[in-house]
C-alpha cells in the first residue's frame, strides 16, 4: 500500500499534547504528532513505557480499503503520462463532431452554389470535398424534377470564401432546369437547420485532401505535490504486545488518512499557483483542479427519480458523439437511496445485479437497452456536502494520470529521539478526457460558469422561467417549446429563444 503514497515534513515534538475527537466523538486523535513513546503516553492519560498493552483493537479502523477512495483508485489505474513540468497543457479531446446548425437561411432554388451561414467555430468542419446531409429539407429525384419526400438533400462542399472561410456548397440532388444538367440548384435551407457531415468524395485521380481545420485548445492543469511522514520510535519496534501496535499498523492508518485527504482533493480541489518563501528561496506551490470542476456536462436533478428519468439518463450517457465503453457512477448516500427506490417492477427488462467490475470493485449493475450502469457509494461525496449528487465517470478511456515526479521515499533518524522518520512524496494530477463524464447535481446549485447544464423535462408546456443557456432533454413531446420538439430531443434556451441543441459541449 505504501507505494501509492506521498510525504512531507511533520512536527517531531514530544511535548504534552491534547487529544481531539475523531469521527465517532472519541478523544483518539493526536493531530500533527509523531508516534513516539512520550507523545503516546500523553495521549493515553500517562500510560508509560512497558504498559502499552491493547486488549482489543478494531482492525477495520486500520485496514486499508481502496473502496474508501474510489477517485484515487481510478487515477492510479488510469493511463499514466510522465510530464516534465508541474504545469500541464491538458487536451480534453472529445469525439469529432459530426453536425452543425445554420444561423441564417440560404438558397432560393435559383443558384447552383450557395454559402452556408454557420457559427465561426463550425466552419472548419466543412472542408472541400465533404458531403453533407441537410436534415428536414427534401432533395429531388435523379432527373431533378420531382421532390423525394423523406429522401433528404445532400450537399457537396466546393470551397470556402476568401475572408470569412464560410463553406461554399452545391446540391448533389437539387432541382435541375434540364435533365441533362450536371448539377442542380440549391433549394432554401432555413435558419436552424441541422447539417450532418458525411464522408468526403474525391475525383478519380485524387489522393490528397485538406485536413480538418480543428486545432484543439488545451486547459492548464497543475500537478499537486502531496506527501506525508511516518515517525515511529525504536521502542515501539522492539515491544512485544498482545495485539501488535507496530510500525505497520501505524503506517496503515496514516496511509488511509493520506489517501482519503488526496481523494477529496481529486474531487474538489481548486487550481492555483502561488509563491512562498523557503530556506532555499522563493518556490511555488501548485494545487490541482478537482474532477467536479473538470466535468463539462452538468445535469440538474433534485429529489426522487422516476423510471423514465433513469432511462433518459442512460440514453444521455450512451448516445451521442462520445459513447463510453464502461462507466462508473460514484454517488452520495442520498442519491443512492433515490436510485434504489425507483419502481422497476413494471419493467422486467431492467436487470439489477451485484457484480465485480473491471476494477475489482463490487458494484450494483443496472442493465438497460442503452448500456450497463455501475453504481458505487462514494463516502467522500457525503463529506464534501454532495450526498444528493453523483458523477458519471468514463473510466475505460476517459482518464489520464499526469505524473511530474515519480513517487520517492526517504528515511532518516530523528535527532534527540530514538525514532525514525520515513517520508513519501508524489507529484501528480488527474485529467478528464472527452465529454462522456456527467455531473448529476442534486444539491440545487449545479450551474457552473462556462459549462453546459442539462435538465430532464417531462412536461408538454415549456418551462415557466427557462434558464439562459440551459439544455432541456425532452422526455415527452413538448409543443410548448416548439411544434417539432419531440421526445428524446434536446432544446436549448438561448438569446431568449428556443433552438434545437446540436450537441456542442462548452469547455471551461
Amino acid at each position: 500500500m505504501a507505494d501509492e503514497l506521498t510525504n512531507g515534513p511533520v512536527e517531531t515534538t514530544t511535548e504534552t499534547v491534547s487529544t481531539a475527537p475523531g469521527t465517532g466523538g472519541l478523544g483518539t486523535q493526536v493531530p500533527g504528532q509523531a508516534a513516539t513513546v512520550s507523545t503516546a503516553a500523553s495521549a493515553t492519560g500517562g500510560i508509560g513505557p512497558g504498559h502499552f498493552i491493547e486488549s482489543d483493537i478494531d482492525r477495520e479502523i486500520y485496514d486499508f480499503n481502496s473502496d474508501d477512495t474510489p477517485m484515487m483508485q481510478l487515477m492510479l489505474q488510469a493511463k499514466r503520462v510522465v510530464v516534465t513540468s508541474p504545469e500541464v497543457e491538458h487536451y480534453a479531446l472529445d469525439e469529432p463532431r459530426c453536425q452543425a446548425v445554420t444561423v441564417a437561411a440560404v438558397g432560393d432554388g435559383t443558384d447552383e452554389n450557395v454559402v452556408l451561414k454557420l457559427n465561426k467555430a463550425d466552419r472548419g468542419l466543412f472542408q472541400p470535398f465533404t458531403t453533407v446531409l441537410v436534415k428536414g429539407v427534401d432533395g429531388y429525384d435523379a432527373k431533378g424534377k420531382e421532390l423525394t419526400p423523406g429522401k433528404e438533400l445532400m450537399l457537396f462542399v466546393t470551397g470556402a470564401t476568401d475572408v470569412d472561410k464560410e463553406p461554399i456548397v452545391m446540391a448533389v440532388n437539387g432541382k435541375k432546369t434540364n435533365e441533362t444538367d450536371a448539377i442542380g440548384t440549391v433549394p432554401e435551407i432555413p435558419a436552424g437547420t441541422t447539417l450532418i457531415i458525411l464522408g468526403n468524395a474525391l475525383y478519380e485521380t485524387q489522393k490528397n485532401v485538406a485536413p480538418n481545420i480543428i486545432v484543439p485548445s488545451p486547459n492548464m492543469l497543475y500537478c499537486q505535490k502531496r506527501g506525508f511522514s511516518s515517525i515511529v520510535s525504536d521502542y515501539f519496534e522492539a515491544q512485544r504486545k498482545h495485539i501488535p501496535f507496530s510500525k505497520a499498523l501505524i503506517a496503515q492508518m496514516q496511509i488511509k488518512k493520506f489517501k482519503c485527504d488526496g481523494n477529496r482533493t481529486l474531487w474538489a480541489g481548486r487550481p492555483s499557483k502561488f509563491p512562498i518563501d523557503t530556506k532555499l528561496g522563493v518556490q511555488y506551490i501548485y494545487t490541482t483542479e478537482g474532477v467536479r470542476w473538470q466535468i463539462r456536462r452538468h445535469l440538474d436533478k433534485t429529489g426522487k427519480w422516476t423510471y423514465e428519468e433513469f432511462i433518459a439518463l442512460a440514453k444521455m450517457i450512451f448516445t451521442g458523439d462520445d459513447v463510453p465503453k464502461s462507466v462508473i457512477i460514484l454517488a452520495g448516500k442520498n442519491f443512492v437511496e433515490n436510485i434504489q427506490t425507483i419502481d422497476f417492477s413494471k419493467h422486467p427488462e431492467v436487470q439489477i445485479t451485484v457484480k465485480q467490475n473491471k476494477l475489482g470493485w463490487e458494484v450494483t449493475n443496472i442493465h438497460t437497452i442503452f448500456g450497463d450502469l455501475e453504481f458505487k457509494l462514494e463516502p467522500c461525496l457525503n463529506r464534501l456536502g454532495w450526498s444528493n449528487s453523483a458523477a458519471v465517470i468514463n473510466y475505460s478511456n476517459g482518464l489520464v494520470h499526469y505524473v511530474y515526479s515519480a513517487e520517492h521515499k526517504s528515511s532518516e533518524n530523528i535527532e534527540g529521539e530514538e525514532a525514525k522518520r520515513e517520508s513519501t512524496v508524489v507529484w501528480d494530477a488527474l485529467g478528464l478526457k472527452g465529454n462522456a463524464h456527467i455531473w448529476i447535481d442534486g444539491e440545487g446549485n449545479c450551474s457552473v460558469e462556462g459549462q453546459t447544464t442539462f435538465e430532464l423535462w417531462g412536461d408538454r408546456t415549456e418551462p415557466a422561467n427557462p434558464t439562459e443557456g440551459k439544455v432541456y432533454v425532452l422526455m415527452v413531446d413538448c409543443p410548448g417549446i416548439d411544434p417539432g420538439a419531440m421526445t428524446g430531443q434536446s432544446w436549448q434556451y438561448k438569446d431568449n429563444k428556443w433552438i434545437e441543441y446540436a450537441g456542442e459541449i462548452k469547455a471551461s
